[in-house]
């Protein structure tokens, strides 16, 4: 292993195992990696740690006070590692690979050590104050090697984005149609032109469903306390630019509510989705009034994620694997070959029992994705986001399970959009492994009229 390793990194390694020596530890843990790295920290790594005033004694305090290692009386050269210290340095590899070098360095170990949420390092440092996050992003800096960057295949397609808002299919759907002709009689009670968001929200804790209004109330949101503080607030300063139905900021509220509906497998608009949409979003009347009403928007979100994620919805399910995928590559695009990843790693659907008959495994579908598009280093700086093939890959696939009436967006429906779109990565790294998308659509009628 420790030929991928700098001078630096040994070094730090080696000087781990003396204070575990000198501990009288039995095993090198992952907080004496911790303290090799304070004696050996310099530059920028030195200055991190004299930001919130840390000491190498005071940390070495910390460690011999709560930390109760198996004591011995090894000599030093045998002393060995941990199983959580193997760990540790197994992703230094990880992570060398991700920011493109080819060796393990000093920064690397630093990384990994306060990233390490099995040992007790980061909660040490936090006990310090010590800013995690931004000492992460300050690493991942310096050791991001400056290549010129491989974008992602999709990136560059179609520039024309999918149109999502449509007023028309809106006043379709039995649900949000509710939801916009209560808007509307709240609009005509007011002398605004437009419906904003504090309609939306009204019309909801008018007309929602009986769990979502008893999350709403549970969190200090009840209709007339709503309407009054919403009322105190100038709300077309807020949202108003030029004349529509909806104000822009309303308008955009329904168009990521309607991509979190398809990202939660839902094939429905639902109420809680406009909620999360303005969670998400965090401006307008309506997320204004909900500040001024003192809600915790993080406890509200978590709440109504809680039984969503109880389900175990399966489009769910294979988005996050599809994110997982993209992360493991450094990407901060999930592709149609991330979802493509994302359904054969759920391993219990008709999507994944298609791929699985016709011989296509993840192992290899993995490594000519990865020749594909290659490792980037974009994902630690960036949310991740979807290509438009991607998003018309979900489109397709929420179309899909509207029609037949499913309750649920399943991973069927996502893998029937995959072949619809012939041209993107997820078709082309199929096609290569022998499979192209008529024997798919065969495997998925097959499988569901069995």
């Amino acid at each position: 292993m420790f030929e991928k390793f700098t001078e630096k990194a040994i070094n730090v390694v080696t000087e781990a195992q003396h204070q575990a020596y000198l501990m009288k530890n039995a095993y090198v843990q992952p907080e004496h990696l911790l303290i090799a790295i304070m004696e050996q920290a310099k530059g920028v790594s030195l200055k991190l740690f004299r930001m919130y005033g840390i000491t190498v004694e005071a940390v070495k305090e910390s460690v011999e006070g709560k930390l109760r290692f198996e004591k011995s009386d090894r000599e030093l050269t045998s002393i060995p590692f941990s199983t959580e210290f193997k760990n540790l340095l197994k992703e230094t590899l990880d992570l060398a690979s991700k920011t493109g070098n080819s060796y393990i360095l000093f920064e690397h170990l630093f990384i990994a050590v306060i990233s390490d949420k099995m040992s007790y390092c980061p909660r040490i440092l936090e006990g310090f104050k010590f800013d995690i996050n931004n000492a992460t992003n300050i690493l991942y800096k310096m050791v991001q090697k400056k290549n010129k960057k491989k974008l992602h295949p999709e990136i560059d397609d179609s520039k024309e984005d999918i149109q999502i808002f449509n007023p028309d299919t809106f006043f379709e759907e039995e649900n949000s149609s509710k939801i916009l002709n209560q808007a509307c009689e709240y609009l005509s009670q007011t002398n605004k032109e437009m419906i904003g968001t504090e309609q939306i929200i009204s019309a909801i804790l008018k007309t929602g469903d009986e769990k979502t209004l008893q999350i709403l109330h549970e969190n200090g949101i009840e209709l007339e306390k709503f309407i009054e503080k919403s009322n105190e607030l100038n709300s077309r300063e807020l949202e108003f630019d030029n004349k529509l139905i909806f104000t822009p900021c309303a308008k955009q509220v329904i168009d990521t509510a309607f991509q979190l509906a398809k990202e939660l497998g839902y094939p429905t608009l639902r109420p809680e989705h406009f909620i999360l949409s303005l969670l998400n979003l965090k401006k307008g009347v309506a997320y204004e009034t909900f500040k001024a009403l003192n809600v915790n928007s993080s406890k509200l979100e978590e709440e109504i994620m809680r039984p969503i994620e109880h389900q175990m919805p399966q489009a769910l399910t294979i988005l996050r694997l599809a994110k997982q995928e993209a992360r493991r590559l450094g990407r901060n695009v999930v592709g149609t070959e991330m979802i493509l990843l994302g359904i054969i790693s759920e391993g219990t659907g008709v999507g994944y029992k298609v791929l699985h008959d016709l011989e296509i495994s993840l192992k290899d579908l993995r490594e000519y994705i990865e020749k594909l598009i290659g490792y980037g280093n974009e994902y630690y700086e960036n949310d991740i986001i979807y290509t438009r093939r991607a998003k018309r890959v979900l489109e397709i696939a929420w179309q899909k399970a509207k029609k037949y009436n499913r309750p649920r967006i399943m991973s069927e429906h996502l893998l029937y959009a995959v072949t619809t779109e012939p041209s993107s990565v997820a078709m082309i790294a199929l096609e290569h492994l022998g499979v192209d998308a008529v024997e798919i659509r065969q495997g998925i009628m097959k499988e569901i009229e069995a």
